[in-house]
């Protein structure tokens, strides 16, 4: 039997199912106090396995969408991160302890460097959530973000399912916290200098931001309580703040504030003004944009995860590097408006058209004339954006290919950069975040060359009196790196380690598997409540089945002579409440995008389900 659709599954129905949860296997434990976990040392817990990467946007989302999940079960719910990584630098131990304080994960986390455990849950996307009943069974499985009302719902039924049985055990958990660590700056994130020659750095962790005298290490002020919050005023609160932009002057005498913030977890744009320190909010709803309007009042279109900002004189506004749906979005202080400025929303690499254009995860954004630079970190890539709205690559090959490599840009590699500099010249100095480097790219030779090296995850540079000043995030201060001269480095490349999935030539059955939670219905009454878009890489893949449709089942068609690539497949689905008495029932979207690398092998299967929620049958 296939089940890919049906309107409610009961707990009975997710019972009949009883697989077995493998054991949790991989090279140690994080926020356990220095214990190994056993699959049965929870016994009795209903244990929800969240299969994530610290590079990856939409895991850091559900990292947050999971802190309410857990306080409200907190003494019939374990939650177990289970780190496995896409970047060789996400496998290095170090590197996961400082992701795991950074975002402030609060349960255990597993270790899963080779993809042990990944593989023996058949997982194919980060984030995957998987939920293992008090007695070892998997019960539920959900990829991609929007999931919190289901789970919430299947916890419910579990935990009265099981109290009834007595194979409920209430009580704390496994999880340790670790030691606090103090230091003035706690993962910084961007930089600006200021037109009183000070640096304004985001203070990420400490949910703040933090004037700093010309040396990098006195501070003037302190802007923010420190507190996770989106309080105004005075006395305000931020949420993992990142990019800062500063407005013309012009501009800021007519708006009433110097700077823009990007307000990272809040989803928000923040105006401060640098004379009394007082922050407003501009733009954002605080709620997360999931699908609907980009275009319109700035108070009222929502956003997500903007990452960084700056000024483009082009377009008048402020560019915005929307992580968390792989677009550029454009803020206009004076009409005080938001619009689309670049981007589908699809993650990938793909130049022409700002409308036509796939970006992956935007994360530095800065401004050169006619040119708006930015970094793509997921597909390493250094792009660029014309005054006439063209997209172009400079290096970056794609989802997959990453490393430390210089020379000519076509042939050049980074790997998950998070800023990009203009120096005086016009030549471009890239944070290549996880090669721990400053790179150069000068645009008229086409070279690729690395300034500075071993910088624990450089994030931004800033230019002061013509030297770079670069962010070491994960060093939590400001550096001023000796840079060797011109350095070539002709080190390794890499892919992404996950392994693909086997498909047959010719038809192909995709189906992504979405079940609405107890008490909720896919509802057609104002149109089609699901929508799926796929692509390939290469294009020619695919003879056909690309594009975009409403149904989560296509057939596909896989040409012949290819023996692997890229299936980008981008699913979502809206659930209401299933009850006729209510007019206007609430309606909850689940979103996930799918970068899936398939080996074409003669006697593959013609069939290719993706868990977005649910349980699928046929597997």
């Amino acid at each position: 039997m296939r089940l890919v659709l049906t309107p409610v599954v009961t707990t009975a129905q997710r019972r009949r199912a009883r697989v077995r949860a493998p054991e949790l296997v991989g090279r140690g434990w994080l926020n356990t106090g220095g214990r190994d976990i056993k699959l049965a040392d929870l016994r009795g817990k209903i244990v929800l396995l969240d299969f994530w990467s610290f590079c990856c946007i939409n895991c850091l989302h559900v990292l947050d969408e999971l802190r309410p999940l857990e306080a409200e079960f907190a003494d019939v719910l374990v939650t177990v991160g289970v780190h496995s990584p896409k970047f060789v630098h996400e496998a290095e131990a170090a590197a996961l302890e400082a992701a795991v304080e950074r975002y402030e994960v609060e349960h255990p986390v597993l270790d899963d460097p080779e993809l042990t455990t990944w593989q023996n849950y058949a997982v194919k996307a980060w984030p995957t959530l998987v939920l293992v009943d008090p007695e070892g069974y998997v019960v539920h499985v959900a990829a991609g973000e929007g999931h919190l009302d289901a789970l919430r719902q299947i916890v419910s039924e579990i935990a009265a399912e099981h109290d009834a049985k007595g194979t409920l055990h209430r009580g704390d958990g496994p999880y340790v916290a670790p030691p606090p660590r103090a230091t003035e700056l706690r993962f910084p994130a961007k930089a600006v200098l200021t037109k009183d020659n000070t640096l304004l750095v985001s203070d990420s962790a400490h949910h703040s931001l933090v004037e700093l005298d010309l040396d990098g290490e006195t501070v003037i002020r302190r802007i923010g309580t420190g507190e996770r919050g989106r309080q105004d005023g005075l006395n305000p609160t931020f949420s993992e703040p990142a990019g800062i932009a500063l407005l013309p002057d012009d501009v800021a005498a007519r708006v009433g504030y110097h700077a823009v913030v990007a307000d990272t977890v809040n989803h928000l744009l923040r105006g401060l003004d640098l004379d009394t320190g007082e922050v407003t909010t501009i733009a954002g709803t605080g709620e997360q944009w999931r699908d609907g309007d980009t275009d319109g009042p700035a108070d009222v279109i929502d956003l997500t995860s903007p990452w960084d900002v700056t000024w483009w004189e082009p377009a008048r506004g402020v560019a915005i590097a929307l992580a968390g749906n792989h677009t550029l979005g454009l803020f206009k202080p004076l009409e005080r408006r938001l619009e689309r400025l670049a981007g589908t929303t699809v993650e990938g690499l793909h130049d022409g058209p700002a409308e036509e254009a796939f970006f992956a995860q935007t994360s530095g954004l800065a401004a050169d004339g006619d040119r708006l630079w930015l970094v793509d970190s997921e597909t390493s890539a250094l792009r660029w954006l014309d005054a006439d709205r063209t997209v172009h690559t400079a290096i970056g090959k794609g989802l997959f290919d990453f490393g430390h490599r210089d020379g000519p840009a076509d042939q050049a590699l980074l790997q998950h950069p998070l800023g990009v500099t203009v120096l005086p010249d016009h030549q471009i100095a890239i944070s290549d975040t996880y090669n721990g480097a400053i790179r150069r790219y000068d645009p008229e030779t086409g070279e690729v060359s690395t300034l500075a090296a071993d910088i624990a995850e450089p994030s931004d540079a800033v230019l002061v009196d013509g030297e770079l000043v670069v962010v070491a995030s994960a060093a939590h201060r400001l550096e001023r790196p000796v840079a060797p001269g011109v350095q070539l480095v002709s080190g390794d490349a890499h892919k992404v380690r996950r392994p693909p999935s086997e498909i047959a030539p010719g038809d192909l059955e995709l189906a992504v598997v979405f079940t609405p939670p107890t008490g909720q219905k896919l509802d057609d009454r104002y149109g089609p409540s699901t929508r799926l878009e796929i692509t390939s890489s290469p294009p020619e893949l695919l003879e056909a089945g690309a594009g975009v449709g409403t149904d989560l089942v296509r057939t596909l068609r896989i040409a012949e002579g290819f023996t692997e690539g890229v299936l980008h497949v981008v699913a979502q689905a809206a659930s209401c409440a299933d009850d006729p008495n209510v007019e206007h029932p609430v309606c909850k979207l689940a979103r996930q995008d799918w970068g899936v690398p398939v080996r074409v092998v003669k006697d593959g299967p013609h069939r290719l389900p993706l868990m977005m929620g649910g349980l699928d049958e046929s597997i």
